[in-house]
C-alpha cells in the first residue's frame, strides 16, 4: 500500500538555496466545523456579521469579547440548542482548548460564523469504476423505493461518491480565502480617524485569530512570520498595521502556495517527480494493483512516509477491500486519520487522536479508540462504527449502526436512512489511558441523544429542488437490547503501559446491562447442559466435531474467517 502523503511546507525559493514557508489552510474548521443551519449562513458577508460583532461586543459582562450560548442565541434569534450546537462545533475545530465556563472569543466567533458560506468541493468519480462496482454495489434494499424518493435524493443514491484528494480540497480552500480575505479582515480591524484604506487597522492580537483558518506547517505563529509583526517586542504591544498591509501579505502568501502547488501537479503528471514520497497515488490505487502487498502489510495498516522531510499530520487508510487493519499509535501519524472507501473490511483504529473521518465505506466494521476533537461518518453504507469521541456528526448514510461513547449529542444531517445508534460496546488494553490523553469523559454518555438538522446540506455544491432544504433529516433508532452484543478486541500485542483497561469504561444502561446478563447467564446454561450429558469418548467426540464444526461454518459465512487469516501473527 501507499500512504497518501501530505505536501511539505517548505520550498525551494526560486532565487536559488533559500527557502520559503507555505501557508497552509488549517482543514478541521472546513471538514468538521460546517452546520447546515439557514441562520447560520451569511451571504452577504460583512453587511451582516459586523453589524452582530458590535452588538455582542456592546454588551455589558464580566468577560470582554467573549460570547456564551444564551448571546449567540439572541443576537441571531436562533433556538439556545443550536447556539450550543455552534459554540460546541467551533471549540471543537479550534486549534487551542475550549474554555472551561463554554464560551469564545467574539473574533473566533465572527470567523467561524463567516465559513459557513464555504461550498464544499464536489466528490469526484473514481479513476476505476468498474472495479469499484464489484465492492459498491449498485442495488440494494432502497431500491425498491427509489421512484418514490425526490430528485436529490435520487441523484445521490445512484452516485459512488469518493473524496476529493487532499490537495485539491487545500486548493479549494486557499482560494476561498484568497477571495474572501478583505472580508474576513474588515470584520477582525478596528477602524481610525485616517480617512480611506488606511482607516482599518490589525493590532497583532486580532491578526492572531487569522490562525483559525490558516497555518504554517512548521509550528511557526502567524505573526511571527508576519514582516510588520515579527521583529515585535514582547514586553510591548506591537503597532497596529493596516489592514490594506496584511491583506496584500496573507494574499500573497495564498497565492505562492497555490502556485507550488499546481506547479507540483503538473510535475507529477509529466512525470518529473521521481522521488517515490513525491509521488500521489491514491490508496485504492495501490492496493488494487499490488494485491500481496495489501496483505502482507494488512497488520500495520499503510506504510511511513519515504521522505522524512514530508510533514504531515494525518493518516490515511483507504481502499481496503475483504482485509482488516490494526493501527496503534506508533503507526499515527499526526492526530488525525481518514478511512476512506473501504469495503467489506475490519479497521482498527487503537490509538489517541484529535480528528476522524469515515468517508465511502461499505459493509464495514470501523473501531475507532479515542478521539478529543470530532469524528465525522459521510456516504457510508451497511457499516458498524465503534467509536470513544467528544462528539460525532453522521452524515447521508444507510444501515449503519453507531456503538457510541460520546460526551456531546450525536448530530445527523442530510440523506440518512434506517441507523441505529447504541451504547459503547469494546475495550482494549489502552483504552482508559487514550480517553484521558483526548480528553474524552466515559462518565458521560449521550448516545441516545440525537439532535437531527436538515436533509439538504447547504455546504456542498449540488443545486437543490424547492423546498427540499425545509425537510428534517431521519433521526436513528435505539437498537434492541437483545440484540445487543460486545465486540471483542483481540489484545495482539499486549498491553503498553501498566494501567490496563479490563473492561469497558463507559456503564451501559441498565436495560442493556440485563440483557447481556441473560445472555451470559444463557451461555452457562448450555456449558453446563453439554458438561451434564451421559455420553461414551466416541460420542463426546462426534459432539465436539459437530460444534467445531457448525462454528467454522459460522466463521465462513459471516466473513470472520478472514479476520483469523489476516490478524494472526506472521
Amino acid at each position: 500500500m501507499v500512504e497518501d502523503q501530505v505536501e511539505p511546507s517548505i520550498a525551494p525559493d526560486a532565487g536559488g538555496g533559500a527557502t520559503r514557508f507555505l501557508l497552509r489552510s488549517r482543514r478541521e474548521p472546513f471538514e468538521h466545523g460546517l452546520l447546515p443551519i439557514p441562520k447560520l449562513i451569511f451571504s452577504d458577508g460583512t453587511v451582516t456579521l459586523a453589524p452582530l460583532v458590535d452588538k455582542i461586543l456592546r454588551r455589558s459582562i464580566p468577560h470582554p469579547h467573549r460570547v456564551d450560548s444564551p448571546d449567540l442565541a439572541d443576537a441571531l434569534q436562533i433556538s439556545l440548542d443550536h447556539a450550543r450546537l455552534a459554540l460546541d462545533t467551533l471549540a471543537s475545530v479550534h486549534p487551542s482548548d475550549p474554555a472551561p465556563d463554554g464560551t469564545v472569543d467574539v473574533y473566533d466567533l465572527v470567523v467561524f460564523l463567516y465559513i459557513q458560506s464555504y461550498k464544499r468541493l464536489v466528490p469526484r468519480s473514481h479513476k476505476d469504476s468498474a472495479a469499484i462496482a464489484d465492492v459498491w454495489p449498485s442495488t440494494s434494499a432502497f431500491d425498491g423505493y427509489l421512484s418514490a424518493l425526490s430528485p436529490l435524493q435520487l441523484a445521490r443514491s445512484n452516485s459512488r461518491r469518493f473524496m476529493p484528494s487532499q490537495a485539491d480540497e487545500e486548493a479549494h480552500q486557499l482560494s476561498y480565502l484568497q477571495k474572501h480575505m478583505g472580508n474576513i479582515l474588515a470584520l477582525l480591524a478596528e477602524p481610525v480617524e485616517e480617512e480611506g484604506d488606511e482607516s482599518l487597522v490589525l493590532t497583532m492580537e486580532r491578526f492572531e485569530h487569522l490562525g483559525f483558518l490558516l497555518h504554517f506547517s512548521e509550528g511557526i505563529r502567524l505573526s511571527q512570520a508576519a514582516p510588520f509583526f515579527a521583529n515585535s517586542d514582547p514586553d510591548m504591544p506591537a503597532a497596529p498595521v493596516s489592514a490594506t498591509q496584511v491583506h496584500e501579505w496573507v494574499v500573497q502568501n495564498i497565492i505562492s502556495s497555490l502556485e507550488h502547488n499546481a506547479e507540483k501537479a503538473l510535475a507529477k503528471e509529466n512525470g518529473f517527480l521521481k522521488n517515490t514520497a513525491d509521488i500521489d497515488v491514491p490508496m485504492a490505487d495501490a492496493s488494487l494493483s499490488h494485491p500481496k502487498t495489501q496483505s502482507r502489510s494488512s497488520l500495520s495498516g499503510t506504510s511511513s512516509p519515504v521522505n522524512p522531510a514530508f510533514w504531515t499530520n494525518l493518516t490515511f487508510v483507504e481502499g481496503m477491500i475483504k482485509a482488516s487493519v490494526v493501527k496503534q499509535s506508533c503507526d499515527i501519524k499526526g492526530d488525525s486519520i481518514k478511512v476512506l472507501n473501504c469495503h467489506d473490511s475490519v479497521i482498527y483504529i487503537l490509538a489517541p487522536l484529535r480528528y476522524a473521518t469515515v468517508y465511502g465505506c461499505s459493509d464495514a466494521t470501523v473501531i475507532l479508540g479515542a478521539v478529543g476533537k470530532a469524528v465525522r461518518v459521510e456516504h457510508c453504507e451497511r457499516v458498524q462504527i465503534i467509536t470513544a469521541a467528544k462528539r460525532i456528526c453522521i452524515a447521508n448514510c444507510r444501515e449503519c449502526v453507531f456503538y457510541l461513547g460520546v460526551n456531546q449529542q450525536p448530530l445527523f444531517v442530510g440523506d440518512n436512512h434506517k441507523l441505529q445508534v447504541a451504547p459503547f460496546n469494546t475495550y482494549y488494553a489502552q483504552l482508559e489511558e487514550h480517553l484521558s490523553k483526548v480528553g474524552v469523559d466515559s462518565s458521560i454518555n449521550r448516545w441516545d441523544e440525537p439532535l437531527v438538522l436538515g436533509m439538504v446540506d447547504p455546504h456542498d455544491s449540488l443545486s437543490h429542488p424547492a423546498g427540499v432544504s425545509e425537510i428534517q433529516a431521519e433521526s436513528a433508532t435505539c437498537i434492541d437490547p437483545d440484540q445487543f452484543t460486545n465486540f471483542l478486541i483481540p489484545n495482539w500485542f499486549g498491553a503498553e503501559s501498566l494501567q490496563t483497561t479490563r473492561y469497558n469504561p463507559f456503564p451501559l444502561p441498565e436495560i442493556y446491562g440485563a440483557s447481556q446478563q441473560k445472555k451470559h447467564t444463557n451461555l452457562l446454561v448450555v456449558q453446563q447442559s453439554i458438561r451434564d450429558v451421559l455420553l461414551d469418548e466416541n460420542r463426546k467426540r462426534e459432539l465436539a466435531s459437530a460444534l467445531h464444526g457448525h462454528f467454522k461454518d459460522w466463521l465462513y459465512a459471516s466473513g470472520n474467517i478472514r479476520q483469523l487469516y489476516c490478524l494472526q501473527a506472521e
